[in-house]
């Protein structure tokens, strides 16, 4: 085998390695073995490797030491004496050349590696450092610093190593970073240069620049807890002495600044890289600091909206530019690696976006830049909104939240931090009407409570917002809107969430600043508009305030200034709703009614609709008219002008599909607001949201009917069985949403059978209508019988309910007074015009056109709802004969009347009020088959106590008007026999059947006539004062409050008897005494009532004349009386004859039985039928009436004991009255007894007329008093029953023997004189 080259040095190894082991053995023995094998082995490799020591052992050298001084001399002299040439002055021609060579003329075929070879040339010719001449290219590329291409091509083929490069940049920067030192920028373009092109790395330089990042993050810090020092100081109540101490503090700190410190060189290289356009370099310096902190600087921020303005460029020429707009040219950068400009809206994700995130609230330095990403976000949205291809959905959705985020974190930042730029603002709402008003009220909340604490910059602007904000609103007043409203413009411009949210923290505690602020508010741009409507929803919204005052009875006040200030502003200018709309039905749907409050008040200023149960007569009669008759008269304050802000208001609901959900949501919550919401509310605050939801359903439905088109309408509301099977819809509520419907639809079928055979007879026209009600309502006819048990119908014909449910005022009666009155007002104003010489002609012109139109309006509307009433009117004739079915008893089928229709209607709204009393009148004028006028009338004036114990406020209002609609016709019948006599006296709902036994022996049918009627009416006035005084002896809140609010209601009609009214005013007054430090609204509302009730003293009369009361015989005595189902609800009554029997008396008697005493107890079984829970068969009906008629005054001696029983009774009465003025008396049958004695009496009568049996005088008086007990006793019964005054008697057994007279008795078993009547 050969040798192996490197042997010998592989041996000198070995032997090396043995010297160090033995030379650390302590055995010599092998040491001296060791030395001896090396001396046999050659010398020269072992002396370079081994140790002097070693080699001076072996002899090979002569001293260690001398050795080693040799080697130290000769590897100085090789390696580190330097034979180049390093300063200038050791040879500076060499360095001149070199400079001269780099600063020549570059612009003909010179070429970085031509320069290179002769650089090299000069290196070698004068022995040049490299590493100087490498400084020395930096050095002349910095103060030439645009020819990048030809110095970075240089450098990469001069020295390629990046340490050394990031070495002599180190150097060059550390050489500035002693204070008052400025770094060049030209240093900081190299710098970039040389990290773009890949020369050098960032994380090699970064080391080398100044500051530390740790200091950066300090700095940081502090800025910002000093911005939260100057908010905090803004905010805080300063003395004058600690104003002084802060300014000095504060010059102190601005010499502090005043001491320049070094150069930000991380920074200053930032702002190079980016504007090279070295975007990737940049990121990862400003991902080193502190969220904006790089941008915080002015420079870098302009020099990054640069970089965007470049990359957008394409892009924004393409979508972007608005027409017209030239726009000025970018140039783009001359480095390939920049970022690639955007050609499409995907582009945008690569570089774009990541830069608008870095600027951040700085973009506000640039408001171009601003403009055009706007405007690329609006030409986005447009696309985004026409573009439904499904393959790009996912990509376009992608975009959309980029652009979201791009809004939420730089482009509201960013407008907070300009100065007032309007424009700005309208031109961001160009882009921010497109987004769906959740995406745009969740930027707006992001704004509000966090943007502003990410910056310092930002927590200063909010400071100074609300400093700002409180200097205004402490000035502003109702002289200085104008200049006030211009400053809240400018500063709403930029910061409009802080702004807006100081106002209404304002408005929540001084609510007189409403006016104002709406007023001030019109400088607002349109994103301001949309900001305030969030705003004020998130003051709704608040969690942290009560929606109920301490009282818990009533609803905040703030909430209450909130509702008025949303009502004014949104009618006022054009704020999107949905938001606000959409609250309110959130609320509703978690169970909430307080916010309908808003609702209330919006749909009352948008649209014009009040809903008040303070209404006068006129305005009440002026709501029965059409649409412009309710517009000119109808409401209290003017409602001109809402045609716009109505029509926006139906936008939004059809729009959003809000109509009917509202509707329905606050028709169940009626029932809501008590089951539900009540539970440990105070009963007045439940009744007032009662009536808030109640209010706010009858308005919001009003304004759907009369704003909506009849086919949006009728698209939207379900059938009625729908509305309240499926959706649980109360019934009342369900008509109520259904009735413009019908009318709607009716009207639309009897124009197209119009249009089908053209005849203009009225005639026809009325057919027609008949059949397109009958083609409309026979569904509605089906759907209602599901809403009932089957039994309800045995007595009511579904026809009749529908009908009852479906028409309204409208359609029953033409206002010629109210039109009549709108006209003449008119006319006055035309006159007033033309007489005022300070009116321009051209603007009287006007006003006088406007005023004609109007009128002639007015008087076609009236026409045409003459024509239509006549038409209707037509129609129940044709219906009535199948209205009323007789299966059951007259009491059972009114009952139900009252029940289902009567009742729950008449407490729905005011209208509904007076149409109830109206219907009632005119199913009575109609002559209906089975309708009993007087049973009807009787239940409704005896039952008030329950009926008033369970309204709420505001249903009191509406039943007291209902009542005092039923006391005018009754009152109007009452006042004139010819009236009564026209209207009353041949129709069926006064007739009544008797029988009469022995003299005629048939059945006999016969009207009451009308001084038996006043008589009822006497009953009727004294069933009233009896529950009043009742209820407000109870001492309870509600019924206190409910019968008061009634009396006030019914005052023009009753108390219309001086005794009544009497017994009323000792009982209110003694309410007044009791509740004046009690509770203060009670005793306001009894005072006011005693006052109008004292001032309608002196239309009182005297009971005699209210009807005629004497007594002369009290010899008859109705027996009991039954209705059955053929009967009309006559009472019969027994003849009349004298104690003594005479036959001439007898025949006399008989004569007016024909005529008088039968209507009279007539009457009086009638009134016993009927008697209800409220009282037990008080009749006087006319019994002394018909007595008075069978006898003279004074004919026989019992005619005279009667006159003067008489009299002892009056005297009694009158004793007994001036206690009731004393107040001693304190139940309310006490009461009654001392006001009326004779009705006590005449009850007594009532009670033998039920038993049938005849008293005599003597006994009356006892009879009178057991009554009184039993009435008393009774009252607290839901259902009241006649019961017999006193044990039978065996004279009243034989007179009634002797009269022969008897009563119909063919009526159902079911029903007897006593009837117990459930007034549900």
């Amino acid at each position: 085998t050969e040798l192996r080259e490197d042997m010998p040095s592989v041996l000198a190894d070995v032997f090396s390695i043995l010297d160090l082991e033995t030379s650390a053995l302590e055995e010599k023995n092998k040491r001296d073995h060791y030395t001896q094998l090396v001396g046999a082995c050659l010398v020269t490799i072992l002396k370079e490797r081994l140790d002097p020591e070693t080699l001076e052992s072996l002899g090979l050298i002569k001293q260690a030491h001398q050795f080693n001084q040799k080697i130290v001399k000769i590897k100085t002299k090789l390696f580190y004496k330097q034979q180049k040439f390093n300063l200038l002055r050791e040879e500076n021609e060499g360095y001149a050349k070199l400079i001269t060579e780099l600063g020549q003329d570059l612009s003909g075929n010179i070429t970085s590696h031509i320069v290179l070879e002769s650089i090299k040339s000069l290196i070698g010719c004068f022995n040049l450092d490299p590493n100087r001449v490498l400084d020395i290219i930096l050095e002349v590329y910095e103060s030439r610093s645009d020819q990048d291409e030809f110095f970075l091509s240089l450098i990469k083929s001069y020295m390629c190593e990046p340490l050394t490069l990031c070495h002599i940049l180190g150097f060059k920067f550390k050489f500035y970073q002693e204070p008052n030192e400025e770094t060049p920028k030209s240093l900081y373009h190299i710098a970039a240069a040389l990290l773009h092109y890949n020369l050098i790395e960032l994380e090699d330089l970064y080391v080398h620049l100044m500051p530390l990042d740790a200091a950066i993050i300090e700095e940081h810090k502090r800025d910002i807890s000093e911005a939260k020092q100057i908010a905090r100081k803004l905010v805080m109540v300063v003395l004058p002495s600690e104003k002084s101490e802060d300014k000095e503090k504060d010059k102190e700190k601005e010499e502090e600044k005043n001491d320049k410190p070094p150069d930000n060189q991380k920074l200053g290289l930032l702002e190079a890289l980016l504007r090279i356009g070295d975007w990737h370099h940049a990121q990862s310096i400003m991902d080193q600091m502190p969220s904006f902190y790089a941008t915080s600087h002015k420079a870098i921020a302009l020099a990054l909206c640069q970089l965007v303005h470049l990359t957008v460029e394409p892009l924004y020429r393409r979508a972007g530019v608005p027409k017209g707009a030239r726009g000025c040219v970018m140039h783009p950068l001359r480095s390939k690696r920049a970022p690639k400009p955007a050609e499409s809206f995907e582009d945008l994700r690569r570089d774009t976006f990541s830069m608008l995130c870095y600027l951040g609230p700085h973009l506000s330095h640039d408001p171009i830049l601003f403009a055009k990403i706007v405007r690329l976000g609006k030409a986005f949205m447009k696309e985004y909104q026409s573009d439904n291809r499904p393959e790009v959905k996912d990509k376009m959705d992608t975009l959309l939240s980029c652009f979201l985020s791009i809004a939420d974190q730089v482009l509201l930042p960013s407008l907070s931090l300009m100065e007032c730029n309007a424009c700005m603002s309208e031109e961001l709402w160009g882009l921010f009407k497109l987004f769906p008003y959740q995406h745009r009220y969740r930027l707006y909340g992001q704004w509000k409570n966090e943007t502003y604490s990410s910056h310092p910059l930002l927590v200063k602007v909010k400071a100074q917002t609300v400093d700002r904000a409180k200097y205004i609103m402490k000035r502003l007043t109702k002289e200085n809107v104008k200049q006030s409203g211009r400053q809240i413009g400018k500063l709403s411009h930029s910061n409009p969430t802080i702004l807006f949210d100081y106002i209404l923290s304002q408005i929540q505690w001084y609510d007189n600043l409403i006016s104002p602020v709406v007023d001030s508010l019109k400088y607002l741009t349109s994103l301001n508009y949309d900001v305030l409507a969030y705003c004020i929803i998130e003051a709704l919204a608040n969690p942290e305030k009560e929606k109920m005052k301490h009282d818990d009875t009533t609803i905040s006040s703030w909430l209450q200034s909130l509702a008025s200030l949303c009502g004014a502003v949104f009618r006022k200018y054009p704020i999107e709703l949905a938001g606000l709309l959409q609250y309110v039905t959130n609320q509703l749907k978690a169970g909430k009614s307080f916010d309908l409050l808003i609702l209330k008040e919006v749909v009352q200023k948008m649209a014009g609709i009040e809903i008040t149960d303070e209404m006068t007569s006129e305005q009440l009669e002026a709501m029965t008219g059409g649409e412009q008759l309710k517009a000119e008269g109808g409401y209290f304050g003017q409602i001109r002008n809402t045609k716009k802000s109505s029509q926006r208001l139906k936008e939004v609901l059809l729009d959003h599909e809000l109509a009917l959900p509202l509707c329905l949501l606050m028709a169940q919550q009626r029932n809501g607001v008590v089951f539900l919401e009540g539970g440990e509310k105070h009963l007045k605050l439940v009744g007032h949201l009662y009536d808030q939801c109640h209010d706010t359903l009858v308005q919001f439905g009003g304004f759907l009917a009369s704003n909506l088109s009849t086919e949006d309408y009728i698209k939207r509301v379900p059938s009625i069985d729908i509305l309240c099977n499926q959706f649980h819809t109360p019934h009342d509520a369900a008509f109520f949403l259904s009735r413009p419907m019908y009318a709607h639809q009716i009207l639309s079928k009897y124009d197209e059978l119009k249009k089908a055979e053209k005849g203009n007879r009225q005639q026809q026209k009325v057919h027609k209508y008949v059949a397109a009600c009958e083609q409309v309502m026979t569904p509605v006819h089906e759907a209602v019988v599901s809403l009932h048990p089957a039994r309800v119908w045995d007595d009511l014909r579904p026809q009749f309910y529908a009908t009852f449910w479906s028409l309204t005022m409208y359609d029953l009666a033409v206002p010629h007074a109210a039109y009549e009155r709108e006209v003449n007002k008119l006319k006055a104003q035309i006159k007033q015009i033309e007489e005022n010489p300070e009116i321009p002609l051209n603007k009287k012109k006007k006003e006088k056109e406007r005023c004609t139109a109007l009128q002639e309006k007015l008087q076609e509307e009236e026409k045409k709802q003459l024509e239509h009433v006549q038409r209707v009117l037509h129609r129940l004739k044709l219906e009535k004969d199948n209205w009323l079915l007789a299966k059951s008893t007259k009491n059972e089928t009114i009952t139900k009347f009252l029940q289902l229709c009567l009742f729950p209607r008449c407490i729905f709204s005011s209208i509904d009020a007076v149409y109830c009393a109206r219907f009632v009148e005119l199913v009575h004028q109609q002559k209906t088959p089975n309708f009993c006028t007087l049973l009807c009338y009787d239940r409704v004036f005896s039952a008030i106590i329950y009926t008033v114990a369970s309204c709420t406020e505001n249903e009191s209002h509406r039943y007291g008007r209902f009542l005092c609609c039923m006391l005018e016709t009754v009152t109007r019948w009452h006042s004139d026999r010819a009236i009564y006599e026209k209207e009353c006296a041949n129709y069926p709902g006064f007739l009544t059947i008797f029988r009469a036994t022995g003299f005629d022996g048939g059945n006999k049918a016969d009207q009451l006539d009308y001084e038996n009627f006043r008589h009822v009416v006497h009953k009727w006035h004294y069933m009233l004062t009896k529950a009043s005084v009742h209820c407000l002896e109870t001492g309870d809140y509600t019924h206190i409050r409910n019968i008061l609010i009634v009396l006030t209601k019914i005052l023009p009609c009753y108390p219309k008897v001086l005794n009544l009214g009497q017994a009323l005013e000792c009982r209110v007054h003694k309410i007044c005494l009791e509740e004046k430090d009690k509770r203060p609204d009670l005793y306001a509302l009894a005072m006011g009532y005693s006052g109008r009730l004292k001032s309608q003293k002196v239309h009182m009369v005297p009971e005699n004349e209210f009807h005629h009361k004497e007594q002369p015989a009290r010899s008859a005595t109705p027996a009991s009386q039954q209705n059955g189902p053929g009967s009309t609800g006559k009472p019969a009554t027994s003849t009349s004859k004298t104690e003594e029997g005479t036959s001439e008396d007898g025949d006399r008697a008989k004569d007016k039985s024909q005529g008088t005493t039968k209507p009279v107890n007539k009457a009086n079984s009638a009134a016993a039928k009927v008697t209800t829970s409220n009282g037990n068969g008080f009749h006087r009906l006319g019994k002394e009436k018909k007595e008075k008629k069978e006898k003279t005054p004074g004919s026989t001696p019992e005619a005279k004991a009667e006159n003067r029983r008489e009299k002892q009774r009056d005297e009694r009465a009158g004793k007994e009255e001036r206690v009731v003025r004393e107040g001693k008396e304190k139940t309310p049958k006490a009461d009654r007894e001392k006001v009326k004695p004779e009705e006590k009496s005449g009850k007594d009568d009532k009670v033998k007329a039920g038993n049938g049996e005849p008293m005599e005088p003597s006994r009356e008086r006892d009879a009178v008093k057991e009554a009184k007990s039993k009435e008393k006793g009774d009252r607290s019964a839901v259902a009241g029953s006649l019961k017999s005054p006193g044990p039978r008697s065996e004279s009243a057994e034989s007179e009634r023997d002797h009269k022969r007279r008897k009563l119909d008795s063919h009526a159902s078993p079911s029903h007897s004189s006593s009837v117990k009547v459930s007034m549900a």
